[in-house]
């Protein structure tokens, strides 16, 4: 608690100032120029009783009254010098750097980037689903097999995140963006020649390696940019519009493949995956704080884009009232044990409860979305472009689900903060650090309206993106540091179970019908609601356990690194 408030705490300069005032409390400097100072002294304000004399027969009342009234006026103006003096201490400090220089404006113009950057994950798998049957008669296999195209996307999306991840955490967002869209866009040409199963499965993993990580890294940017006060909504616009993929994807792919042939699929993804491409090249700053700071810190080479100069070079002027740790810090090597760093997020109590409950819901709503075709396509008759617009409410549902709960989650993180300051006699113009502050409730902030979601649970779409938008922002907070990182981990246990769930659904249905299935999941998932109990009760001191091992652990790095210095 202590150090949450070091910033308004005086320095030495400031004490050694203030004893002097106090120190000379008689005394009243008028400072003006240096000709023309003078001191005006004035009395003790607690007179010594011999020092008084009785008021002789001949003198009144009044003389001494005023000697005393004379005295007060002269403390109170002592007090008065003193407490200017404190305050234009207080007002000289230079004002605390912003968390972030871009304003609410170009925030929103680089989550908007990204986001369409994110599209690319859930439009892949989701403009797929149409083409299911077409591809089974273009290859000559049993629809079970085509849908292992789609597991082994998810298990490949469920690992390739752990790469780029801690590479974004390392190497920058942009740099990393620009690699994985190279990737995505090798895959849909291979994707678009393919003209058996083996191809379409070693492409398709392919393609997930090259569009998977653009969640994650985009979780990185709003970490980024944005203050845990304001990430809630950003968080939720970069969801939404990412979920305009769940919505329209399979729309677009009934239409492609009903007029076009499966094929000309992957030539769409890969124009538009070209044209973000450029996007990034030209407006997409990067944002890495170790590289980029809070904004003011020049950047040079593959780390600016085309066209950033006059924004930038406001910035830049900016550049000395910047103070961040993290902007001096130097960059960690990327070493093997840079990858697996993020795997021990997982050992960490609240972070394995966050996770799992998360890719329970993901899991479900994957094995609902992956057996629709087969389930509506034969038993009514549709053709691909209709077996498409069935797609259309689960996408709707998605965009509501995520709009809705970030308007929640900025309305709950603002309720706890005015709790804690309250429970803290915190001011308003303290800001609040989590990194500093190991007791701020984070959890409790994403997770208070999380019960809302009960009523409405068999709206599996709507609830989906609703606890998945609390679960990633959630999942960010808890490591700020490596909010890259954090989102992979996030990604790799939710793609991982839900690529097991997928390639089981269907043997599911064959075996015990589609009623008894989706009951069973519904049972499954409300048996891991005690997770959110978990992690709101708990969290907060495990994350406060965590934080006071990493220091320890930081700490006896240092002494050992000096140790060796010293023997050098």
């Amino acid at each position: 608690m202590a150090s949450s408030v070091d910033d308004e705490r005086p320095t030495p300069v400031d004490v050694q100032r203030l004893s002097t005032i106090w120190e000379n409390h008689g005394t009243i400097h008028v400072m003006g120029d240096s000709t023309n100072q003078s001191e005006t002294t004035v009395p003790d304000p607690t007179p010594d009783p011999t020092s008084i004399e009785p008021p002789s027969p001949s003198s009144s009342s009044t003389e001494v009254d005023e000697k005393f009234e004379a005295g007060g006026r002269s403390d109170k103006a002592s007090a008065t010098a003193s407490v200017t003096e404190i305050e234009d201490i207080n007002n000289s400090r230079p004002p605390e750097p912003p968390y972030h220089v871009f304003t609410k404006k170009e925030k929103w113009l680089v989550t908007v980037i990204i986001a369409v950057a994110g599209l690319f994950s859930p439009l892949s798998s989701n403009i797929y689903f149409p083409a299911l049957g077409a591809i089974a008669n273009a290859v000559h296999i049993d629809i079970a097999l085509v849908s292992l195209t789609v597991t082994i996307y998810m298990a490949v999306q469920a690992f390739a995140p752990s790469f780029w991840g801690p590479l974004s955490d390392t190497c920058g967002r942009r740099v990393t963006f620009i690699g994985t869209f190279v990737v995505f866009l090798i895959a849909n040409i291979g994707l678009a020649f393919s003209k058996n199963f083996a191809m379409l499965m070693v492409f398709r993993a392919i393609q997930a390696a090259g569009s998977a990580a653009t969640i994650s890294v985009g979780g990185g940017v709003l970490g980024d940019i944005t203050t845990a006060k304001e990430r809630g909504g950003y968080m939720a616009g970069f969801s939404a519009v990412r979920m305009f993929g769940l919505s329209m994807g399979p729309v677009i792919g009934g239409i492609i493949t009903e007029y076009l042939g499966f094929h000309a699929i992957f030539w769409f993804l890969f124009i538009l995956g070209s044209i973000t491409l450029a996007a990034i090249l030209l407006f997409l700053p990067e944002t890495l704080r170790r590289i980029a700071g809070n904004g003011t810190v020049p950047l040079e080479g593959i780390h600016r884009p085309f066209f950033d100069r006059q924004l930038r070079q406001r910035y830049w002027k900016e550049r000395d009232a910047t103070t961040e740790d993290d902007i001096t810090a130097p960059p960690p090597k990327l070493t093997c044990s840079t990858f697996v760093a993020s795997f021990r997020f997982m050992a960490e109590k609240d972070v394995i409860v966050t996770l799992f409950f998360g890719a329970i819901v993901y899991t479900v709503w994957s094995m609902v979305t992956s057996s629709t075709h087969a389930l509506f396509q034969p038993r009514f008759g549709l053709s691909n472009l209709q077996t498409g617009l069935i797609f259309i409410p689960n996408g709707v549902g998605c965009i509501c689900g995520s709009l809705l709960s970030g308007k929640i989650m900025d309305r709950d993180y603002k309720i706890v903060e005015t709790s804690y300051r309250a429970s803290h006699h915190l001011s308003g113009s303290v800001e609040i650090n989590r990194k500093k502050l190991a007791d701020f409730p984070i959890s409790r902030a994403r997770l208070r309206s999380s019960l809302y979601f009960v009523i409405p649970f068999f709206f599996i779409a709507f609830t989906h993106m609703g606890l998945f938008n609390l679960n990633s922002t959630l999942m960010v907070d808890l490591y700020p540091g490596a909010s890259a990182s954090a989102s992979a981990v996030n990604n790799l246990v939710r793609c991982l179970i839900g690529a097991v769930g997928v390639a089981l659904v269907q043997f599911i249905i064959n075996a015990i019908g589609a009623g008894l299935t989706f009951l069973i999941f519904a049972i499954v998932t409300a048996a891991f609601m005690p997770l959110l109990w978990l992690e709101w009760r708990f969290g907060e001191r495990w994350r406060r356990e965590r934080m006071e091992r990493l220091e320890r652990e930081k700490a006896e790095k240092r002494a050992g690194e000096g140790g060796e210095s010293a023997r050098a």
